[in-house]
């Protein structure tokens, strides 16, 4: 597909992959994965056929992680858009007694894939590490619904989960949003709406190797192209999914890392070095601080993209949710809380 404005091509010459770069106890899984996911970009051209195969993959073997509760609603969504699904999840009160976190979760997917049931086990675990009552968000998702809907429905539903924290258990000033991969260029995205919309008031973003520049030009798209699980080719795939044919991808709500980012929330960012988002992380993090934001780069070298959903069976995983977990308990703690009421807007 020829590049455009909006979609820029990244330079066509890859470095080669080094298979030593890649923690061995991670390759397994990494080529498992690979090997079962729909080859976007390449045989598979639509987000149907993509989805179909994702469908048909077998269920984990791993049993769920046990929470106190669940519970799927649908909240008001954007102005003139339909209700949207969220899913409730609610911590152990007798390990986590009085006022918690409420943690607003978009799921990643390329903003194409994936939804609040692939996305449940990493839900569950985020509210057993951080005792956090998480609300998932089944987001619109692209081609059908391009951007900017996606940004709009986490806006809603940050929105809705901040008018309900007395009702969901919440600490009114421990609001969290947390997304991984798309779903973290949703959370980025959807704190500038709340920034320009006078609200809601954010305590703490969470980003797990985010999508934040439609631009792909980063040394890190370039030397984990392929070999690693997600490629450069189904990056572009997925953004051409995801911004349609008039999308802007220089929109800051599309790339949040050409945005201005002063007054966001405090952020907690996990990289990890075989990703090609992993320089986007990493940016975002130096950009926030420039802006007198406290940015906190939590960096996994020989980790690649996706690997925080494989926390029984790798302990870096393990040691990246505990990380992300302490940094949402603590927003109860610390009684701090960022946006248009608490210091600056988020």
């Amino acid at each position: 597909m020829p590049s455009t404005p909006s979609t820029p091509t990244p330079p066509a010459t890859p470095f080669a992959p080094d298979p030593d770069r890649l923690d061995p106890g991670a390759r397994p899984f990494a080529d498992a994965l690979a090997d079962a996911f729909p080859d976007v970009g390449g045989r598979v051209a639509d987000a149907a056929t993509a989805r179909r195969i994702l469908a048909a993959l077998p269920a984990s073997p791993l049993p769920s992680p046990a929470v106190a509760g669940v519970e799927d609603r649908a909240v008001p969504g954007p102005a003139g858009a339909p209700p949207l699904p969220v899913r409730v999840y609610r911590p152990d009160p007798e390990r986590w007694p009085g006022p918690r976190p409420t943690v607003v979760f978009c799921h990643g997917g390329g903003w194409v894939l994936c939804d609040l049931d692939t996305h449940d086990a990493t839900a569950r675990h985020l509210c057993r590490s951080a005792g956090a009552v998480v609300v998932s968000v089944d987001y619109r998702l692209a081609p059908e619904a391009p951007f900017p809907a996606a940004v709009h429905d986490a806006h809603a539903a940050l929105c809705w989960a901040a008018g309900q924290v007395a009702e969901l258990g919440g600490d009114p000033g421990a609001l969290v949003i947390a997304g991984d991969s798309a779903g973290g260029n949703l959370a980025a995205a959807a704190l500038l709406l709340a920034r320009e919309r006078g609200g809601p008031a954010v305590a703490l973003q969470v980003l797990v190797y985010p999508a934040l520049d439609a631009a792909q030009d980063t040394a890190s798209v370039r030397r984990n192209a392929e070999g690693y699980f997600l490629t450069a080719t189904h990056l572009r795939w997925f953004w051409e999914q995801y911004l349609g044919s008039g999308g802007d991808g220089a929109d800051p709500l599309a790339s949040p890392l050409r945005a201005d980012l002063t007054g966001l929330p405090p952020a907690h960012v996990v990289t990890a070095g075989c990703d090609p988002l992993c320089d986007e992380g990493a940016a975002y993090v130096r950009a926030l601080r420039e802006a007198g934001t406290s940015a906190h780069e939590d960096h996994h070298p020989g980790m690649f993209h996706g690997f925080l959903g494989l926390v029984d069976l790798l302990p870096a995983a393990r040691r990246a949710l505990d990380g992300v977990g302490e940094a949402i308990a603590r927003t109860v703690s610390s009684g701090k809380n960022c946006g248009v009421d608490g210091g600056g807007a988020g």
